[in-house]
């Protein structure tokens, strides 16, 4: 393997990359796909998760429809020059606002949501396609300032497991479940971060919406929620257990079981379909489904702490 492996022709989208948050590294994972990488930067760049993946792909592999990394910031200048080096990005900044006038559209890599309104205002502003990390905000007031952006397709925000490779087959046949009675995920970490993974994944799978969600007697975050067509969907956030992304659907005439384990792969996707939102200008997720997935995390955050069962549509957003 070459020392710098990816794409070469010159881009046609300018793209920033903004922020870290602890213990996700999507600025150096999409970066690297659609810029291709410096192995022995990306080594040296404390994810080796991530280089791990990247290196069992073939070169045709990177660049997704002319988006170019071409400017990177995070909190931390140290961390920005490792960016740049390990995933070919020719220009880090001292302030994410200094992209302003550089870049076509931005990226804003952090998973803290608290964070997302005030990195991403100045650029959605400015008029500049967005993409943003889930989960895009569970503060009301923020999502009331995101809809117009996501109804305008200026605006992006999912997991990447909408478009998970594993569930192809799924969303290609779910016609051949029969009905639909039970849907079950079981995932990493916490409801209110990981939750949308599941969440967004079975939004890109099945057309039935949540109606009410109630939490479970469990020793983690479990949670019953029915749908509108009167199947159940139970999704599970394990907390602090090993990789899981485990998905379960149980039909009249049909029931498959799926763990999703290709990061590379769905993120590239979700990359292709921000590039098609920015060539089209046409939402690449529905308004209704990105709200709706951020409406359900809220609705479950409070049945976890109230012990009791709550309607979605007795939120006000």
């Amino acid at each position: 393997m070459n020392a710098t492996t990816g794409p070469s022709e010159v881009a046609s989208v300018r793209v920033g990359m903004i922020g870290l948050s602890e213990g996700n590294g999507h600025p150096f994972s999409f970066s690297a796909i659609l810029n291709g990488y410096d192995d022995d930067a990306l080594a040296a760049s404390g994810w080796p998760g991530i280089h791990a993946y990247v290196r069992r792909r073939d070169a045709a592999d990177f660049g997704v429809a002319g988006l170019q990394v071409t400017h990177a910031w995070t909190q931390d200048p140290d961390v920005t020059r490792s960016l740049c080096e390990a995933c070919r990005i020719p220009h880090p900044v001292d302030r994410c606002e200094d992209m302003l006038g550089q870049v076509d559209a931005v990226i804003v890599a952090r998973d803290d949501c608290e964070t997302h309104l005030e990195l991403a205002r100045p650029f959605l502003e400015a008029g500049l396609h967005v993409l943003i990390d889930k989960p895009l905000s569970l503060d009301p007031d923020a999502l009331r300032y995101f809809t117009p952006h996501l109804e305008a397709g200026r605006l992006m925000s999912c997991s990447g497991m909408r478009y998970a490779r594993e569930l192809d087959e799924v969303r290609a046949t779910i016609a051949d479940y029969g009905r639909i009675q039970l849907m079950r995920g079981a995932v990493v970490l916490s409801w209110e971060k990981y939750g949308i993974h599941l969440i967004d994944a079975f939004f890109g799978v099945t057309k039935a919406r949540p109606v009410s969600v109630a939490a479970l007697e469990a020793p983690h975050a479990s949670l019953a929620i029915t749908m509108d067509d009167g199947s159940l969907l139970q999704i599970d956030a394990l907390g602090d257990v090993p990789p899981t992304f485990r998905f379960e659907f149980f039909g009249t005439a049909r029931a498959s079981s799926h763990d999703v384990t290709d990061n590379f792969s769905m993120f590239r996707r979700m990359l292709w379909h921000f590039a098609q939102m920015i060539g089209t200008g046409q939402p690449a997720v529905p308004a209704a489904d990105t709200l709706g997935a951020m409406r359900l995390l809220i609705a479950g955050r409070q049945a976890l702490e109230s012990e009791r069962s709550v309607r979605l549509s007795d939120l006000t957003l």
